[in-house]
């Protein structure tokens, strides 16, 4: 069946005229089936997971209303996360980039707080924050929200599981009662369905079935002795060989453990927990993301917001009780029609949980031997690239393009040695292919960026307890 066109919507020329720019043309299933109530001023509760295009869905009905000569935060958008909340204000700005001067602002925690009170006091149109951050500015009377006019809780499943329940209500609270509120959550649990009554009136409902496609997902799923679980994971990745790999485990503890022992047997590993200060869980994600790492092993919580587009393999290496989870897990791999592999460790404890599963995707499961893997060729599997962290980002008026022309222009290499750059306010982080890493290393530091000199240092994969 065609997809939708955004060319059918009630969207200004301009708005459309971008979306052609940015090469949005056929609408995804979430954003065909919640777009016509978002732009008709509705209220929704939509469960998609993440990458299923949410953001635009909401993007689109905030800039449909948005009026521009007034500065006024007319949108906020909550979000679990800093990492999250910095993702959503890119695409944001990338949507709004038809209408001038739209000022888009984000308000998190582990950012100095000061910076954020001046730059709301000349306004803001949309605001994206975290719970935390926001109710420290709700406090202080530093935001006004009382020409809301859309209110937008994104990963809303997350923010209760992460305790900001009361902070939510709070926040809905100080919004004006007559707006409209838009829910997004990757699953749709009883808590959630609480709390919408509470943020709601009257609310349409979107469910995208969260079956993963079997055509690019394959999956295997092996019968383990637990006390093997994470040699069968060293098993696995020897095989399999994926360059990027997404370990999955239910308790923080098995997460530090495996992190460390796949340390041991030679492989690239970070540690995702919740136990992570932010600072260092946006060196590990950021270190996973631009491919400097090969195995990030979380737990699904801190796991929730990650939209990696490139990502080989998922390994449950815990497999999960709730068979709608497991099925979010393993969509994470096989996108973009890219082929994926989903991996599954079960104890014999665990049978009853692979039988929900089997029973909710309705077919039987594929089991395999552990025994019959046999080692791939070579050393045990290293990440492609190699993260360089130069101390200066975009208060240094530091670009992305000026890198790239230090390490191709003047250092003398190739585009495609050089791998993805992220530019902050006072660091940037450099993707550069492990062969070539060390010699830019020095290139670097022997000239100018800019016509100025920066300290620089290789990140680690070294694991944070």
């Amino acid at each position: 069946m065609t997809s939708p066109l955004f060319s059918s919507l009630p969207l200004s020329p301009a708005i459309l005229e971008n979306l052609e720019r940015l090469e949005y043309r056929s609408m995804t299933p979430i954003q065909a089936q919640s777009l016509p109530f978002i732009l008709a001023g509705k209220d929704l509760i939509a469960q998609g997971k993440t990458g299923s295009g949410k953001t635009a869905a909401f993007g689109l009905g905030i800039l449909h209303t948005l009026k521009q000569a007034w500065f006024g935060t007319q949108a906020l958008v909550l979000c679990p996360t800093r990492e999250l909340s910095e993702q959503v204000a890119v695409e944001l700005r990338r949507l709004a980039r038809a209408i001038d001067n739209i000022k888009i602002l984000t308000l998190c925690g582990g950012a100095a707080i000061r910076p954020q009170i001046e730059s709301l006091q000349h306004g803001a149109h949309i605001i994206v924050a975290t719970p935390g951050r926001l109710m420290d500015h709700l406090e202080r009377g530093s935001v006004d929200l009382s020409g809301l006019k859309t209110l937008v809780l994104d990963e809303a499943d997350r923010m209760v599981d992460m305790g900001f329940y009361d902070d939510m209500v709070a926040i809905a609270k100080a919004c004006p009662t007559r707006r409209q509120t838009l829910l997004f959550s990757a699953t749709y649990p009883d808590n959630i369905r609480k709390a919408s009554a509470r943020f709601l009136n009257r609310p349409q409902e979107v469910r995208l079935e969260s079956q993963h496609d079997d055509s690019r997902i394959e999956q295997h799923f092996y019968e383990i002795d637990p006390a093997q679980r994470n040699a069968a994971v060293a098993k696995l990745l020897a095989h399999f060989r994926p360059t990027s790999t997404l370990a999955f485990c239910n308790t923080k503890a098995q997460v530090r453990e495996l992190a460390l022992d796949l340390r041991d047997r030679g492989f690239s590993a970070l540690a995702l927990h919740g136990d992570l200060e932010q600072r260092e869980r946006e060196d590990v994600l950021v270190q996973f993301s631009n491919q400097s790492c090969s195995v990030l092993v979380a737990t699904d919580v801190a796991a929730r917001g990650l939209d990696i587009q490139s990502l080989d393999a998922v390994i449950n290496v815990d497999i999960t009780p709730d068979a709608e989870v497991h099925v979010h897990r393993i969509g994470r791999t096989g996108r973009s029609q890219a082929k994926g592999l989903a991996l599954s460790l079960v104890a014999p404890a665990e049978m009853r949980w692979a039988a929900l599963i089997e029973a909710y995707q309705g077919k039987p499961i594929a089991w395999s031997r552990l025994d019959q893997l046999k080692p791939g060729k070579g050393k045990p599997l290293q990440a492609p690239m190699v993260t360089l962290c130069i101390q200066g980002g975009k208060k240094d008026k530091l670009r992305a393009g000026d890198l790239v022309g230090a390490l191709t222009k003047d250092a003398g290499f190739a585009f495609e040695q050089v791998g993805k750059i992220n530019v902050f306010d006072f660091v940037t982080f450099v993707a550069l292919d492990r062969r070539i890493a060390d010699q830019a290393f020095d290139k670097l530091g022997q000239g100018t960026i800019k016509g100025r000199h920066f300290k620089m240092r290789f990140m680690t994969d070294e694991i944070r307890l």
